[in-house]
């Protein structure tokens, strides 16, 4: 009964949001209309046409991603990108899980092993963790996510690059959006810009949202707030950017393959007996400046970006009290504070029929961090999930320095060539101010330098062929160092980065109704970093050898009739160990004692993933009037090195629907979205090496969502 019940629900919003239009005329497309052509700045040296790029690129564009869910995440639409694992973790408490042909899989929380950035502004810290929580989708234009060889040339943990580029304020306009879905989700989101003439326009937005989680303890609360403001004269643009967020979150923690069979939607009960959270606030300023010099010179522009922020975090783990009575143990409570800031100064140089840009990068971290117990007093009176006495006490700072060129230069009228290196140190320290049970200080430099060159040759006007060859960098990060693999405190000096060279082959082919693009990919990596124990929400790495990553990416669309649109995205990943090592599999592992046999599958890692979805478009924009269906499948993941366990594979069917009516200046729009309508129960992500076998994260069963949205708008200038 409760199936029909929510199946009967939908069914009556989405005839709710279509029955105005089956009683209206359908409107084909204009006649001799086009699109503008899309276009992609990740990885090139200027801004170009997404099908002439010589390298693998998708991008999602705005109207994707207000139809992928109510933009509170980045996974929403990122389903849509081959070779992109995009899961919501549904645990607000550790992010997102995000990772490009294998790199970043290792992450329990945060992002790593690739760069992000939001109008060029990063949001990957020096020591190469990111986040993505602040990235203001709704004013988005389009996000852009390189992947293979080029990535190599933003720094270091570059296995792949996600990029926000915020759209122009063309209007002035206000807008509300209201949204309500399953597992108590609410949000309300304001949004309010102008342009003021003489080049300049203002953007500014507010949100809010809850949640009251799809599991006990899985609560979570953001506040978002976002600021853009821009100028563009003659010669100048500059672009200043603040965002602040402020986010309260419960952890669930995972669950064993048992409970998860069980049933799905338990917490394990340590999370409530020691009220695991986290509280994480950050503060961001962002500046860019660019000037275009005059025509015919040598020197053409000068681009200098410089930003500043402050992040604090709070989490109160697991940690059992026992395993926090070693002298060197960090306690239960991780609290740090971050500053940071980096300037980044470029060229771009004409020469001739060539095109190079050059720069230099500098980018800090400083963190105050310390480590407390999670308890206190002892026996009946005990409390626990608060903090207790202080057990570290540390400064921890990540400095990164760079300079970098890229060139592109046709050789024929057909054939081009692009290359690049990126090279540079970073320093990663640590100085203990808790000396009672020693000095645990240390410090680790690394110095690197990234090439990279490719081919693209313009077959026919229609088929673009094209190759790469790079190798990458990534070094550990701070909270990667943070913990020694025997599991005390003090700084992992044992740790080395992982790096890698990275092979692709591709086409991309546009005729008329149809594109495809196809890329075939081949990673070599050695040193790679891997988890050794993972327990309580605490972790510790060590380098495991070789790896090789290899797989399949295809991508295509097909306007199928002049309403009708079909998209596919499919990925392959073979992803293995060479050589073999030794892990740990339970909790205390004073030392690594179980092996791994080469061959085995890198933990977190799936063997691939596929996304298919069919539209009805009665009208000339998707945003006033769709109805679609979408398949995801993903393929087995391994949730640890042995290889003893892993999630399995699944396929979920969303259905989603769309329509927006004008009245003058005001347009209203009602979008509806059935996730999982099958209502099948699944891992949606793991942790992986969990010490506890607390390995799987549930996705929810079917879920509902709402979004209404409200404009008021000037009339557009003509």
């Amino acid at each position: 009964m409760k199936t029909i019940r929510h199946t009967a629900c939908a069914g009556a919003v989405l005839g709710l949001i279509w029955a105005p239009a089956f009683g209206q005329a359908q409107q084909p497309p204009t006649p001799g209309a086009q699109a503008l052509p899309t276009v992609v700045v990740s990885g090139s040296v200027a801004e170009r046409r997404l099908d002439e790029a010589p390298y693998a690129a998708s991008v999602i564009d705005a109207d994707t991603l207000r139809g992928a869910g109510p933009m509170v995440n980045l996974s929403e639409a990122l389903s849509r990108v081959p070779g992109l694992t995009a899961n919501n973790r549904q645990n607000y408490a550790q992010d997102l899980q995000l990772s490009s042909r294998g790199f970043g899989a290792r992450a329990p929380f945060g992002v790593r092993g690739l760069r992000l950035y939001t109008d060029g502004i990063p949001a990957t810290m020096p020591d190469g963790q990111g986040q993505v929580t602040h990235f203001d989708l709704a004013s988005a234009a389009r996000v852009e996510v390189l992947r293979g060889p080029f990535s190599a040339l933003y720094g270091n943990s570059s296995g792949g690059v996600i990029a926000l580029v915020s759209a122009p304020v063309r209007e002035r306009f206000a807008e509300l959006d209201l949204d309500a879905g399953s597992a108590g989700l609410r949000q309300a989101r304001l949004t309010a810009g102008t342009p003021f003439g003489d080049g300049w326009e203002a953007q500014g937005g507010v949100s809010r949202m809850e949640t009251d989680g799809t599991r006990p303890h899985s609560a979570a609360r953001r506040t978002l707030a976002n600021g853009r403001l821009a100028w563009t004269g003659a010669r100048d643009q500059v672009l200043l950017l603040v965002n602040d967020i402020d986010q309260r979150a419960q952890d669930p923690l995972g669950l064993t393959a048992a409970q998860f069979a069980a049933d799905p939607d338990q917490t394990a009960s340590q999370a409530e007996q020691f009220n695991t959270r986290k509280n994480a606030s950050q503060t961001q300023l962002g500046a860019r400046w660019r000037h275009r010099f005059d025509e015919g010179q040598v020197l053409s522009d000068s681009v200098l970006t410089a930003y500043g922020g402050h992040r604090s975090v709070t989490q109160w783990q697991s940690i059992a009290v026992g395993a926090q009575t070693p002298a060197g143990s960090g306690g239960g409570v991780v609290d740090f504070s971050r500053r940071y800031d980096g300037v980044d100064a470029r060229l771009l140089w004409r020469l001739g029929p060539a095109t190079l840009v050059t720069g230099v990068n500098l980018e800090r971290q400083k963190d105050d961090r310390q480590g407390y117990e999670n308890f206190l007093g002892t026996g009946a009176s005990q409390q626990l999930g608060v903090t207790g006495a202080l057990r570290r006490d540390e400064e921890n700072e990540a400095v990164t320095r760079e300079a970098y060129a890229q060139a592109e230069l046709p050789l024929t009228t057909t054939l081009s060539a692009s290359a690049g290196v990126r090279a540079g140190r970073v320093t990663l320290s640590a100085r203990d101010r808790f000396l009672g049970n020693g000095d645990d200080s240390g410090s680790l430099r690394y110095d690197y330098a990234n090439p990279a060159v490719g081919l693209g040759w313009k077959v026919a006007p229609s088929l673009l062929l094209h190759a790469a060859l790079g190798r990458g960098f990534e070094s550990p990060t701070l909270n990667e160092l943070a913990y020694r693999a025997d599991g005390q405190g003090g700084f992992n000096t044992a740790l080395r980065p992982q790096k890698s060279l990275q092979q692709e082959l591709g086409a991309k082919w546009r005729a008329g109704a149809v594109e495809l693009d196809a890329t075939a990919f081949h990673v070599a990596t050695r040193d790679e970093i891997g988890v050794l124990s993972n327990s309580g929400g605490r972790s510790s790495y060590q380098n495991v050898g070789r790896t090789r990553r290899s797989g399949v990416e295809l991508s295509g669309a097909w306007d199928l009739a002049p309403r009708w649109r079909a998209q596919m995205a499919l990925g392959t990943l073979k992803a293995r160990y060479r050589d073999g090592f030794l892990t740990c599999t339970g909790t205390p592992c004073p030392t690594a004692n179980v092996p791994v046999s080469a061959g085995n599958r890198i933990a977190g890692t799936n063997g691939g993933s596929a996304y298919a979805e069919l539209a009805w478009r009665p009208f000339e924009a998707a945003r006033d009037g769709e109805l679609a269906v979408e398949w995801r499948g993903v393929k087995r993941t391994a949730v640890n090195d042995i290889n003893s366990e892993a999630a399995a594979g699944y396929g979920v069917l969303n259905l989603r629907a769309r329509r927006g009516w004008n009245f003058g200046a005001m347009r209203a729009e009602l979008i509806a979205r059935v996730d999982n309508a099958a209502d099948r129960r699944y891992v949606g992500s793991v942790i992986v090496n969990d010490g506890n076998g607390r390995f799987y994260e549930p996705a929810p069963g079917r879920s509902f969502w709402l979004g209404l949205s409200l404009r008021a708008a000037s009339p557009r200038e003509p």
